[in-house]
Formats: C-alpha cells, sequence, structure tokens
C-alpha cells in the first residue's frame, strides 16, 4: 500500500512553485481568473460573427486580422519586457484588455450589432497580448526556482486548462439563452479582479544592464534564438502544429454538420479537458530530460488525434478524440516552457518570450485562416482532417532536419547547466546579503527581522 501511495503521489503536479513563491501564487491565480473570462469571449466571438454573417471565411479571417498586431507588438512587448518593470506592463495592459471586453459588450447591446466591432477588438487584443504575454512569461524564471521550472509550467497549465474549460461550458449556456452579452460582460468583471490581484506582484525592474526597446535590441534577441537551434526546433514545431490541425474557428459549423449544435461548448472544453488530465497527472514530467524527443512526439500525437476527428461522424467520438489532441499539445507545451525557462539568460527573457509568443500564438492565427478557407473549398471535416495529417508530416520532416532538438536533455545541456550556475550563485549572494543584514540589526540591538516584510526568498527584486 504505502508503495501505491508513493507512485500515486509521483502522479500528482508538484505544488513546490506554489508552496515557496507568493508572487508566483498571486500571478497564477490573477491569470486563472483572466482565462476564465478570456474563454468566454474565445466562444462568443466567432460565434456572434457567424451569425452576423453566415460565413466561415469571415470567420477564419479573424486569424488574420489578429496576426498583424501580434508579430508587430510581441517583438515590440518582448524588448519592453527587457526594458520596464514587468510588473507595471503587466498590470497596464490587462485593464486596457478589460476595456476593450467593454467596448464588445456596448457592441452587443445594440439593436443591430455592428461586424467591425469585433475584427477591431481581435485586433486590439491581439496587439495587447503581444505587449503583455512576453512580460508574464519573463517574469516566471525571476520568482520560482530554477529546480523548479517544470513545475511551475505544469501548474501555469493546469490553471490555463481550468479556464479553457470552465469557460466555453459556461459560454455554452449564456451563449443559447442569453446572447454574447453575458460572456462579454463576465470577461469585463474577470479584468477587474485580475488587475487588483497584479498589482500586489512585487516589483520586477530591468536588468542593471538593460537598454531602451529598439530594432537593434529586438535583432539581438533574435540572432540569439538562430544561434540555439533546439530553440528554434520548439518555435517550429509549434507552428506547424497550429497551422495545420488548429481547427477552433470552424467549430460552430462543424457541430452543425454532425448535426449536434449542442455540442459546441463541448468542443471548445474538449482540447482543455485533455490537458487538464496531464495537468493533474503532471508529477511525471518533472523526471523526464529528454524533453526534445517528448515535444517531436507529443505534435506527432495532436496531428493524428486531429486528422481522426476530422473523419468521424460520431460526435462522441470526435469529443474523445479532440480531448487526446489536447493532451498531446499539453504534453508538448510544459516541455516547450520547462526548455525556454532552463536555458535562456534572465537578460534576453523578455526578447525571447516575444519570439516565443509569436510561434504560439502566430500559428493559431494563420490556422484560423487555414481551415476556414480550406471548408469553404472542400468542406469542414475534410479542412479538419487534411490539417492533421499535414501537421503529423511536417513535424516529422522537422524532427529530421534538427537533431538538436531530437537531442536536448536537460541535465546535459550546456545552457542548462550555465542557467543552473547563475541561478545558484545569485541565490547564494541574495542568502549572504540578507544574513549580513541580519547580523548588522543584532549588532546594533535590534531583533533580526523586526519591522521586515516577509518576502519570496528566491524571487529577483
Amino acid at each position: 500500500m504505502p508503495a501505491a501511495r508513493r507512485r500515486l503521489t509521483a502522479l500528482l503536479p508538484d505544488l513546490a512553485p506554489w508552496r515557496t513563491s507568493r508572487d508566483f501564487r498571486l500571478l497564477w491565480c490573477a491569470g486563472a481568473i483572466t482565462v476564465f473570462g478570456t474563454f468566454l469571449t474565445v466562444v462568443a466571438l466567432p460565434l456572434q460573427l457567424k451569425e452576423l454573417t453566415g460565413s466561415t471565411l469571415a470567420v477564419g479571417v479573424l486569424g488574420a486580422v489578429e496576426l498583424v498586431p501580434l508579430l508587430v507588438f510581441g517583438l515590440y512587448g518582448g524588448a519592453l519586457a527587457d526594458s520596464v518593470d514587468r510588473r507595471r506592463l503587466i498590470v497596464g495592459s490587462e485593464l486596457a484588455l478589460g476595456l476593450i471586453s467593454a467596448m464588445l459588450l456596448l457592441n452587443s447591446l445594440l439593436p443591430h450589432p455592428q461586424v467591425w466591432p469585433l475584427y477591431a477588438a481581435a485586433a486590439l487584443s491581439s496587439a495587447l497580448t503581444g505587449l503583455q504575454r512576453p512580460a508574464l512569461d519573463a517574469v516566471v524564471p525571476r520568482i520560482v526556482r530554477h529546480d523548479q521550472l517544470a513545475a511551475a509550467a505544469a501548474l501555469n497549465a493546469l490553471r490555463w486548462q481550468i479556464g479553457a474549460i470552465a469557460g466555453p461550458a459556461l459560454a455554452g449556456g449564456l451563449l443559447a439563452f442569453a446572447g454574447p452579452r453575458w460572456a462579454y460582460a463576465l470577461d469585463a468583471v474577470t479584468y477587474v479582479l485580475s488587475v487588483l490581484l497584479s498589482r500586489k506582484l512585487a516589483p520586477s525592474p530591468a536588468s542593471h544592464d538593460a537598454r531602451k526597446p529598439s530594432l537593434r535590441g529586438i535583432a539581438e534577441g533574435a540572432r540569439y534564438a538562430w544561434s540555439r537551434k533546439e530553440l528554434l526546433g520548439t518555435y517550429a514545431v509549434d507552428v506547424l502544429a497550429m497551422l495545420f490541425a488548429f481547427p477552433l474557428a470552424i467549430f460552430p459549423f462543424l457541430a452543425d454538420d454532425l448535426d449536434a449544435p449542442w455540442s459546441l461548448g463541448l468542443m471548445y472544453a474538449a482540447l482543455p479537458a485533455g490537458g487538464l488530465l496531464v495537468s493533474l497527472t503532471s508529477g511525471w514530467t518533472t523526471r523526464i530530460h529528454r524533453q526534445g524527443r517528448a515535444i517531436v512526439l507529443a505534435a506527432a500525437g495532436w496531428g493524428l488525434a486531429i486528422a481522426a476527428a476530422g473523419r468521424l461522424h460520431q460526435v462522441w467520438l470526435v469529443l474523445l478524440l479532440l480531448t487526446l489532441a489536447g493532451a498531446c499539445d499539453m504534453i508538448s507545451g510544459i516541455f516547450r516552457s520547462a526548455l525556454w525557462n532552463q536555458t535562456i539568460p534572465d537578460e534576453l527573457r523578455g526578447r525571447l518570450a516575444g519570439i516565443e509568443l509569436l510561434s504560439y500564438s502566430s500559428g493559431p492565427q494563420l490556422g484560423q485562416v487555414r481551415v476556414g478557407g480550406m471548408a469553404a473549398l472542400v468542406g469542414v471535416r475534410a479542412s479538419v482532417s487534411a490539417g492533421g495529417l499535414l501537421c503529423f508530416a511536417g513535424v516529422g520532416l522537422l524532427a529530421l532536419g534538427l537533431p538538436k532538438l531530437r537531442a536536448y536533455d536537460s541535465r546535459t545541456d550546456e545552457h542548462a547547466r550555465r542557467m543552473r550556475e547563475r541561478r545558484a550563485v545569485a541565490e547564494d549572494d541574495r542568502g549572504a546579503t540578507a544574513d549580513g543584514r541580519a547580523d548588522d540589526r543584532a549588532g546594533a540591538g535590534g531583533r533580526p527581522g523586526a519591522g521586515t516584510q516577509d518576502t519570496d526568498p528566491v524571487s529577483v527584486r
């Protein structure tokens, strides 16, 4: 029995980052609230556009509208995250995103809602996400110990999955009985709550040698990424997977094609449900060191599951395969995040996070255009199935062409080893400084720790 209990415990998520870092707890809770609200809008926006236009292409064009702002502001946001206080950047962009949800709410209250505000909101949200996401990603290695980064990635994935399941599930009922206005209203409320939590984060100033955002700084980050072929591989794998096998834009049409419009909310929830299953049993991920190979296998599994979902006519089998695809995508995401956080220097973290943002966000935007446009030519389910097969083939070819990605091992990689050493030195320095201050207070007759705040010992202030 004790052995069985140990095996079960080993599967559960590692909560060490949550226990040891106050800022990680705040960031996790704020993100969970925001993700929940965001997924209300993720379901409501394309469905409202479908009702207003009746066009698969019009829904697919959402991806194109979001792509250009994401490309521009993602790269700039990465440079900005290396140059300013990351907490201020997170809070400001979160507030602006809440105002966009309010704009969508006002449009939905009109007697005849307009189409252009939907595209405008998509473009503005994409721009603000490009500014904010690099700062969110870049702050994690500062507030979480190096040996807990894989666990932090799994916990962040769990946070995302909870919102991604609860949001669409609630949105399905709201949209069926009350229309999109309530989805947009609740999304706006979640941003208010998230801002209040994010304001409590400790300051996260730029590195001492930070420079103002510039094209030269962005180019420096791009050169570093190009020199790291295993990093390039993680970006390329994700772009291929999302470009060819990301069918969310046509889920409203897929549900109709299967004669199951009631299943729309379940389709949106199925992908994150698969990810949730992985996150809840993610203890095993901390024991995987050949993360490059795991990324490739998981991305290939995603493509095969999507291809099979497009071929079947039974809605429950389609939902099951979408759940399997979500599990594969989450495995890939956990290991990609761990590889990035384990190997990228802090002074480049914002700019590399901007490049990461382009890889895991531009793919879905292009994927929406691909799946919507192809569905208009060959049909909804044929578009889904063909995309999954193209994803599988593309990932296989990429793995053959980038052996460094397949060979990445966090125990032996030179960049991971260098980052471990840097973090160890930094933590030793902070410990010595804290001991010295305690000695000074004791020598002056003060009680050690008197008048000080309880701060996270592994955060970089």
